[in-house]
């Protein structure tokens, strides 16, 4: 069997094409990793592109599932589909954990893993409950660290770090499939666009549906700091455009609009207060 790769879309084409995938909350309704496998395998039949899962350790709708867990039983579960946490906080997962199990699921997954990455908030106790850091500047600095070391231990280079973390590992074998990542950002603060920049996406948090000059003007912002024209690159717009709603395409969304704005990836919550019937419907359905 060819194994599949994971490619980024080109944005100096605005023909590329959009990929659209649904991303879920892993408690709730949707706390229980065998209903996350059969989720995942009905999106692979129905031609969605990806299925992502957030990345949280308490919720207030109970029970809660372990992301990179459910992960890896997808990952051998399915045979195409693309898969990764959106968002992984990496300030709180240390990176050199996310970075084994990365190698793990990437390896599972015959290199169909795409890495979401960010500060991770405390809206459910993540950060506080666990006397983890809740310095935004602190977190900031740990993110930007944690990710070199990521970069470093799967090229199989020796990591040596004093800075956030104290960190003394060994050169190792280099990963076998590239692990893309793109980062999570609800700013066009110059420090997070040129975060933007060293990845391989950036996945926009909002509270509303993108519009297409929206997105415009985060591909300027990117190409303003840096990012290569002709650079595959993906930008992950988020919403909900299914005709499987009880109100078909409730956010209006024009996805050939997008598109032509530099969206590659469309992203369908599905929301835990949203029936499991209805998700499931959803993912059924297929892609908009």
């Amino acid at each position: 069997m060819t194994e599949p790769t994971v490619e980024s879309a080109d944005l100096s084409s605005a023909t590329a094409p959009l990929r659209r995938g649904v991303y879920l909350p892993p408690f709730g309704p949707f706390g229980d990793p065998e209903v996350l496998v059969d989720l995942a395998i009905r999106a692979e039949a129905a031609g969605w592109d990806g299925i992502f899962l957030w990345d949280h350790v308490l919720s207030a709708f109970p029970p809660v599932v372990d992301c990179w867990t459910a992960l890896a039983a997808i990952a051998t579960s399915t045979r195409s589909i693309r898969i990764g946490p959106t968002v992984t906080p990496l300030p709180r997962r240390r990176p050199w954990i996310v970075a084994r199990q990365a190698s793990a699921v990437s390896r599972l997954s015959h290199g169909r893993l795409i890495i979401g990455a960010g500060l991770g908030s405390d809206e459910s106790g993540d950060f506080s409950r666990f006397g983890e850091e809740g310095s935004r500047p602190s977190r900031s600095r740990m993110l930007d660290e944690g990710l070199d070391m990521m970069w470093s231990m799967w090229a199989g280079d020796a990591v040596t770090s004093d800075g956030e973390y104290r960190v003394d590992l060994p050169a190792g074998a280099p990963e076998p499939h590239r692990i893309p990542i793109w980062v999570a950002s609800s700013t066009r603060h110059p420090r997070v666009v040129s975060r933007a920049v060293r990845c391989d996406g950036i996945f926009p948090i909002s509270d509303h549906t993108l519009e297409p000059d929206e997105v415009a003007g985060i591909v300027e912002a990117l190409h303003a700091a840096g990012l290569d024209q002709n650079h595959p690159y993906d930008v992950v717009v988020s919403g909900n455009a299914s005709p499987a709603w009880e109100k078909p395409n409730p956010d209006g969304v024009d996805l050939a609009a997008i598109t032509d704005a530099g969206a590659t990836w469309w992203m369908e919550p599905l929301i835990h207060f949203d029936p499991l019937e209805l998700s499931g419907e959803v993912i059924d359905a297929g892609p908009p």
